[in-house]
């Protein structure tokens, strides 16, 4: 394996890693200034509206993030990943866990002190039984 993507491959895991302790500086850090998220039912949106739906969202839920890596591909200074996702959500005040599942295809581009950040996600994720 490659060492780029041997890279990608940890800041993947690292970020699946901070998703699940809540950990936005974290999380910040591994993505680039510009960086563009897309959900199903919402517009893309950059790091403000990120940092603000995380940290709400880890106010009232602790979150289980599983993710299998099915792809990554290296062009150069840029690279994709596909994965496989699920995700648990138990609010923190109890009650049942909300379950959802589905794909993820993320871009990343290499930074000039060559570091692999985040800077397209886009995901599929939907409620599951």
């Amino acid at each position: 394996m490659a060492f780029d993507e041997q890279e990608i491959r940890a800041v993947h895991s690292n970020w699946i890693e901070a998703v699940n302790a809540g950990d936005l500086a974290r999380l910040l850090a591994l993505m680039a200034e510009d960086v563009v998220f897309f959900s199903p039912g919402q517009a893309p949106f950059g790091r403000e509206a990120f940092s603000s739906h995380f940290m709400a969202a880890c106010q009232q839920m602790l979150f289980c993030c599983t993710s299998e890596l099915e792809e990554v591909v290296v062009v150069g200074e840029v690279a994709y990943t596909r994965s496989r996702d699920a995700l648990s959500m138990t609010p923190r005040a109890g009650g049942k866990a909300a379950q959802f599942a589905g794909h993820r295809m993320t871009v990343y581009r290499k930074q000039a002190d060559g570091r692999w950040v985040l800077s397209r996600d886009a995901h599929s994720l939907v409620a599951v039984d």
